[in-house]
């Protein structure tokens, strides 16, 4: 398969998958033979980013992430889920502790493969204001100098609100959009960059979408990184007018999971062509 790196990496549209370790993809997607330590290696250089689910059942050792680091080549990213003892907590906004603990518990060492910090709320957790509020104000918006992103994902239908949208705006906080139909699906723009999870991948889609269904999820992909917002996808408040241009985090997650790699390379391709002949 083809070293994406060789490519530009200059593109502000980053397309991924949920972690590394899987067993079915060392069937369609690791070569045979790759030893289970090379495989971050492997992945990372096939695709931009890679969205760390093990993060939300525990932090890892600061050694971890540096290892995780080292692994992977220049431009690439993790996101990291937030750890689900501070995101499940009975107040979100007395969370400052937990927040704390996991902020300084060694991601620093990651340097520029950090990329965005995501806080996956329970499908249980209705929006309450007041709380959602503390809790945006807790997040650190910085570690040793370097800028943290934080994206909230919201899983309760009361998020669908404009009040909801006008608090995430209000903080300069991303909400995930989720492309699936058991949660609300919010493409609302409140921060300054995108982070998408789609989660409609088929087992008999050979690159897990249809060819004419990964044409629209690059068209889309294209317009928010030009600071545009389709109106096609969902939102619970008005559209926001052309702004700047933003960067762009889309990650294939659940469903045939055995196909997501296919699908976020043959996505990635789509958006660096479309970037080449701009």
């Amino acid at each position: 398969m083809p070293d994406l790196f060789a490519t530009s990496t200059a593109s502000p549209i980053r397309v991924g998958i949920g972690g590394w370790t899987f067993a079915p993809w060392r069937n369609n997607f690791y070569p045979a033979g790759l030893v289970q330590r090379r495989e971050l290696e492997y992945a990372s250089r096939q695709l931009r980013a890679i969205e760390v689910n093990g993060t939300f059942y525990g932090a890892q050792k600061p050694a971890t992430y540096a290892k995780w680091a080292a692994e992977t080549p220049e431009g690439f990213v993790f996101a990291l889920k937030a750890p689900r003892h501070v995101v499940e907590s009975k107040r979100l906004a007395a969370a400052g502790k937990g927040i704390e603990a996991f902020v300084s518990g060694g991601i620093a060492e990651m340097g520029d493969r950090l990329g965005p910090i995501n806080w996956q709320l329970g499908p249980s957790r209705p929006f309450d204001e007041d709380d959602i509020a503390g809790f945006l104000d807790a997040l650190p918006r910085e570690l040793n100098g370097r800028p943290l992103r934080h994206v909230l994902e919201v899983r309760h239908r009361s998020f669908a609100s404009e009040r909801y949208v006008a608090l995430a705006r209000a903080h300069g906080v991303p909400t995930v959009f989720t492309d699936a139909t058991q949660y609300p699906s919010l493409a609302d723009l409140t921060g300054d960059f995108v982070y998408a999870r789609l989660m409609r991948s088929a087992a008999d889609e050979p690159e897990g979408y249809p060819a004419a269904a990964l044409d629209a999820w690059a068209e889309r992909a294209g317009a928010w990184a030009r600071g545009q917002d389709p109106a096609e996808l969902p939102h619970a408040a008005a559209l926001q007018s052309q702004g700047r241009s933003r960067e762009v985090f889309i990650f294939f997650i659940s469903s045939a999971k055995e196909r997501n790699p296919a699908a976020a390379m043959a996505l990635q391709a789509r958006i660096d062509r479309a970037g080449a002949a701009a």
